[in-house]
């Protein structure tokens, strides 16, 4: 495979109801059937109308943007001084919800486009329909990485071509199964657009020619592959966010055992989780001795007798109030991992005769 990478100069001020498939077009009389566009969302914007009002300076300013990111957030992923990390409607994470205020008069910030990748499907059709031309669309935005320095552009919306390659189940020259490998190739392409375009040559759109992903009559699925499930995310918040909601749905455990038997591996991991900050000396331990579990059950009315789940804590030696405030908030920290896992429980007094402080029937 060998890429060309081409700007298409001479496209100018885009403005609303601007016709961007003639303005391209005309621009690059020498598009070819298999390009790939990347095309800078911000003209996909000003042409659709995606642009809202406000002061030029001031507080008024701040304020009136402000209001505008709440429209377009979704959820507050993380934030820190004046930066917000946000998810957007259409699902993207990024900082100010991509409302961006370069490249526009002063009294006006542009948005995001409402869909990208209907903005994208739009604009192939209207290449393939009015000028016979088969290309694949990229629609792009700036958008900083998690754990690196340094921005680059990524897809927002994808028409004519898949936006991941799927190497699941390939086999590498040294006769390896590719288990997880997935590429996000329009990422990559929208960052070698970018290469050209910058961000003050106003240069809008660019050409990757040679990239053999794109097909043929398919507007594929769109860059909506790339968001991934918030099931499967491990960072969906910022440290901050994700201690505040931890505490408030720590606030609110449910006060009572499980009307199941609970996993005992998912108790083990709970343990773990917590493992490495409770007090010196604190102890939790499965419990299955008959005696202490029926102390228990009759603690609990209703609590199944088949539970085998039981959890008594023991606090450091010798027992200073400060280590009971330290083995009180160690119980928190364990109730709050085990509802992580899915386990409800009830904190319990200690039955006769046993030296720990603390039960929990899970």
């Amino acid at each position: 495979m060998r890429l060309e990478i081409l700007p298409v100069l001479g496209i100018g001020d885009v403005t609303e109801g601007d016709d961007l498939a003639a303005l391209i077009a005309t621009a690059a009389p020498w598009l070819r059937d298999q390009d790939v566009l990347v095309v800078t969302s911000k003209i996909v914007s000003k042409a659709e109308g995606r642009l809202v009002d406000v002061p030029a300076d001031g507080p008024e300013r701040l304020a009136a943007r402000d209001e505008v990111l709440a429209a377009e957030t979704a959820r507050v992923v993380a934030s820190r001084g004046a930066t917000r990390i946000v998810q957007t409607h259409h699902g993207f994470v990024m900082a100010s919800a991509g409302i961006d205020a370069s490249n526009v008069d002063k009294t006006r910030l542009v948005l995001l486009p409402t869909d990208p990748d209907a903005s994208a499907r739009a604009l192939r059709a209207a290449l393939r329909e009015r000028y016979d031309l088969d290309v694949a669309v990229i629609i792009t935005d700036t958008m900083g990485r998690p754990w690196r320095n340094g921005l680059t552009d990524v897809a927002l919306g994808v028409a004519g071509m898949a936006a991941i390659r799927d190497h699941r189940g390939e086999v590498d020259p040294y006769g390896n199964e590719l288990q997880l490998t997935q590429m996000a190739v329009v990422d990559e392409l929208a960052g070698a657009g970018e290469l050209i375009k910058g961000k003050c040559d106003q240069v809008p759109v660019a050409v990757v020619r040679g990239y053999l992903g794109v097909t043929h009559g398919d507007d594929g699925a769109g860059a909506r592959a790339l968001v991934r499930d918030a099931a499967q995310d491990l960072f969906s918040l910022g440290t901050a966010e994700a201690r505040a909601a931890g505490l408030s749905d720590a606030a609110t455990l449910a006060d009572g055992p499980g009307p199941t038997p609970a996993d005992p591996a998912a108790i083990q991991r709970a343990i773990d989780a917590v493992a490495s900050v409770v007090a010196p000396g604190t102890v939790f331990t499965l419990v299955d001795e008959a005696e202490v579990r029926a102390g228990l059950v009759a603690e609990v009315p209703g609590w199944p007798d088949d539970a085998t789940a039981l959890l008594l804590g023991s606090p450091p030696a010798p027992v200073e109030p400060y280590d009971l405030v330290r083995f009180g908030a160690d119980l928190h920290r364990l109730r709050s991992a085990l509802a992580v896992e899915g386990i409800p429980s009830v904190l319990l007094p200690p039955p006769a005769g046993s030296p720990a402080s603390a039960a929990l029937a899970l």
